[in-house]
């Protein structure tokens, strides 16, 4: 999950090709940590905001820790995560710290109170369900659930267009489906809806690893 994750936020944002001829040239000219840095400088950041509940949210838990991974072959001058969760569903102390002692990456907990601000400057909205089976009780489950909705609304205070990248988002929202009620079916024709594409690109993400695996890659 984590794989198409990172490939479909690649894609969407038209930074696919550049982070792998980035990745390549690392490994070919063994560019030093600064060199590497100093190059970064002139690319945009990348903002991802992972939605929901963090807590018990495997795909999350897995992106965080590949986006840590290969920061240095994601072509951005910088990546933030932003954690918004509701009380009692936070990402777990094990992720960030592995995040942490990765390196490259920035972390921060954002409040959800007002999700308008949160998605302004995000490049990236990956939302999760609030899974009902994890809780004790349906009274519990009733606090949180519905406490965050993505809708046609919220998306009129997010980005729109990357200047010089012609049919290429510049925020998408993600989900790994299936959704609950935290994603409105309103905005499944917005363009920066990712989560379909998303779906299908599992497909061919699965692929190219049974090629990688038989040695047909």
């Amino acid at each position: 999950q984590a794989l198409l994750d990172l490939f479909t936020i690649l894609e969407e944002l038209g930074l696919l090709d550049q982070s792998i001829g980035l990745l390549n040239q690392t490994k070919t000219e063994k560019i030093s940590a600064s060199e590497r840095s100093e190059g970064k400088q002139q690319q945009q950041p990348l903002v991802i905001v992972l939605l929901g509940d963090l807590k018990h949210g495997r795909t999350v838990h897995s992106l965080a820790k590949l986006l840590s991974r290969c920061a240095v072959g994601i072509n951005a001058s910088a990546i933030t995560l932003k954690y918004c969760s509701p009380p009692g569903l936070e990402m777990p102390p094990s992720v960030v710290e592995y995040v942490t002692e990765q390196g490259g990456v920035t972390q921060e907990v954002v409040s959800g109170d007002d999700l308008k601000t949160v998605v302004q400057d995000a490049n990236v909205l990956y939302v999760t369900r609030i899974q009902k089976e994890r809780f004790e009780s349906v009274e519990e489950y009733e606090k949180v659930k519905g406490k965050y909705v993505v809708n046609a609304e919220l998306l009129t205070h997010a980005p729109q267009t990357i200047p010089g990248t012609p049919n290429k988002n510049s925020f998408v929202v993600m989900h790994p489906l299936p959704r609950v009620d935290e994603i409105s079916t309103d905005i499944d024709q917005d363009p920066r809806a990712a989560y379909f594409r998303q779906m299908e690109n599992g497909m061919f993400v699965r692929m190219a690893l049974l090629a990688l695996v038989l040695g047909k890659a």
